[in-house]
């Protein structure tokens, strides 16, 4: 019974890990949260070691993928970037600064330029409509995974 509520306790506090509670949130395709990404299959990714993941899962939460960025300082700019087509922070689509959203891989000015464009994002079906007037089905796929859309009471 001690370990039931353990594990009960362990999944309740994950659900604060990332996102707000109250957000909708791209799905997944290629990456994983970096907030809820085990040890093990952290450190499998690539230009990563069982060492550096310790550190990482260490240092959870992340509340942004800069807080995540600084966490891999250890690598360079362009291992950072691969990795990130494995594991990411999703950003905030109303609130993500100018190099946060740059962190997104492949994310150049123009399509930075399109994120700004649109805000304040009401729903991720906004962000379809409007990044779906420049990318095809597969690339907004691969975006929505990176951002989420805080709900509005």
């Amino acid at each position: 019974m001690k370990h039931f509520i353990r594990v009960l306790f362990l999944a309740i506090a994950m659900c604060g890990l990332g996102q707000p509670a109250h957000a909708q949130t791209g799905k997944p395709v290629t990456i994983v949260d970096a907030n809820l990404v085990r040890e093990a299959d952290l450190a499998k990714l690539p230009h990563m070691t069982p060492a550096l993941a310790t550190t990482v899962i260490a240092k959870r939460p992340f509340k942004t993928i800069k807080d995540f960025d600084t966490a891999l300082s250890s690598l360079s700019k362009a291992d950072r970037a691969e990795l990130y087509t494995k594991v990411f922070v999703p950003i905030n689509l109303n609130t993500a600064t100018d190099e946060e959203i740059l962190l997104i891989p492949m994310m150049g000015p123009r399509m930075l330029r399109e994120f700004k464009e649109y805000r304040p994002y009401a729903a991720l079906a906004q962000f379809h409509r409007e990044i779906g007037k420049y990318v095809d089905a597969a690339e907004l796929a691969r975006l929505e995974q990176y951002v989420y859309v805080p709900l509005t009471k």
